[in-house]
């Protein structure tokens, strides 16, 4: 008993020294500031961090921003996961990579997004140079005082910027590991049209079309009963007009539908009522979407995209005769421009990253769920590369995880991890 109660003493002085240590390392290292969180669960310490960053990685002169981050120490000889978000990140979530592998974690929100964001917005410096010179900057700040190996991951949009960070900066981290990172050629990816053409079974993909129809057919009932739930949620349309967010929205319904894992029993058939449909579209796809609130969160996103990212668009082919507030000549975007600006695509980089992955994206796991409509778009398996390709049978966006990995594909990967990181996972 007493032996027991000595270890439980030893190993909480042991966390308290070390929760010492990484504070006073944080005091010490230049461009970062930082403040006390509520540590996670299996952690010694965890910090809110303000880093700062220069406007232009090539130009210092212009100004600089501080980006948040968020780190979770375990211990400075292990590992270390960044966690690279495409988007504004306030809390402090553990990965699953790090969770596997025990590892610190520092968690980073994108340029231009959330409490990362420079005094005014000059979004000639948000382009994947820039942010990969973020990371590269952090990676090279905290390698002064973590030894362990390094590893990179990120979801959705935070997984384009795992690779095309390993693309610029190919010696920053041992193992990169994106999940349903979409990996999109040009501004209207054509793909997206071929998978939603195809995906589950016909009777399915004619339901989906019927919805959209119904609504179209009874825009005149429809709009009064989603301007009902649109004061309710308090949404305002100015960036897009009422009519013309209703019009987006109709088109976006099949993209949602199997991007966030709807499943076919669950759309109402034609003969339900109208207010039964329009409850099922609204918690598939809605209005919220496309007001004047989520322009404003993700203007950066949208830039990116149409700048040099790439993104999708909504085929009209079925619809044009219901196209009445947007132009119907051609397949509208999904991209909405900050200030319906105009700016010149170029998408070189991704262009340039796709061709070297090929045969140079070595130690990446891809993981993705073959419900997901952006899976169609996802890197694909490449021979001669050491790397895994993962398509979870039937999970969408949200879906494709670690956790809901077969057993076989999860020993697959714990295997590769353990030869990449040299190292044996628990």
């Amino acid at each position: 008993m007493k032996k027991t109660s000595f270890f439980i003493a030893f190993v909480l002085i042991a966390n308290l020294i070390s929760a010492q240590n990484i504070r006073e390392q944080l005091f010490n290292l230049p461009d970062v500031m930082f403040e006390k969180v509520l540590t996670p669960v299996g952690y010694e310490a965890a910090y809110e961090l303000k880093i700062r960053q220069p406007l232009d990685h090539n130009d210092p002169s212009k100004g600089y921003f501080y980006q948040r981050a968020f780190i979770s120490h375990a211990g400075f000889d292990e590992p270390i996961v960044m966690v690279t978000n495409g988007y504004a990140n306030a809390r402090n979530r553990i990965s699953e990579p790090a969770e596997l592998l025990g590892a610190n974690q520092i968690n980073i929100e994108h340029r231009f997004f959330g409490e990362s964001m420079p005094d005014s917005i000059d979004f000639n410096y948000l382009n994947l140079e820039q942010v990969a010179g973020d990371l590269h900057h952090i990676n090279e700040i905290f390698r002064t005082i973590y030894s362990g190996k390094w590893i990179s991951t990120g979801i959705s949009k935070g997984g384009q910027t795992t690779i095309f960070y390993r693309y610029f900066y190919p010696k920053d981290v041992d193992v990169s590991m994106p999940y349903v990172a979409p990996s999109t050629r040009g501004l209207e990816d054509k793909r997206i049209y071929t998978f939603l053409d195809t995906v589950g079974s016909k009777e399915c993909r004619d339901a989906i079309k019927e919805v959209q129809f119904t609504l179209f057919k009874n825009r005149e009932k429809v709009l009064p009963l989603l301007k009902w739930y649109t004061y309710g949620a308090r949404l305002n349309f100015n960036y897009l007009k009422f009519e013309e967010a209703f019009e987006y929205a109709v088109l976006e319904y099949p993209f949602s539908f199997w991007q966030w894992g709807t499943e076919c029993s669950d759309i109402p058939s034609k003969d339900t009522d109208l207010e039964t449909i329009l409850y099922h579209f609204v918690k598939v796809s809605g209005l919220d979407f496309f007001s004047d609130e989520s322009m404003e969160s993700f203007a950066s996103h949208y830039y990116q995209a149409g700048s040099e990212m790439g993104y999708y668009g909504y085929d009209i082919s079925d619809f044009k005769e219901y196209i009445k507030a947007l132009p119907n000549d051609k397949n509208p975007s999904a991209i909405f421009m900050p200030n319906k600006m105009k700016v010149d695509f170029d998408n070189s980089v991704p262009q340039k990253m796709q061709k070297w992955i090929k045969t140079n994206g070595n130690q990446f796991i891809y993981i993705n769920g073959n419900k997901d409509t952006w899976s169609v778009t996802a890197e694909r398996e490449q021979k001669g590369v050491d790397a895994l390709w993962f398509f979870l049978e039937g999970k969408d966006h949200g879906a494709a995880r670690i956790k809901n990995m077969t057993d076989k594909q999860r020993e697959q990967m714990v295997a590769a991890l353990e030869r990449w990181l040299e190292l044996e996972i628990e």
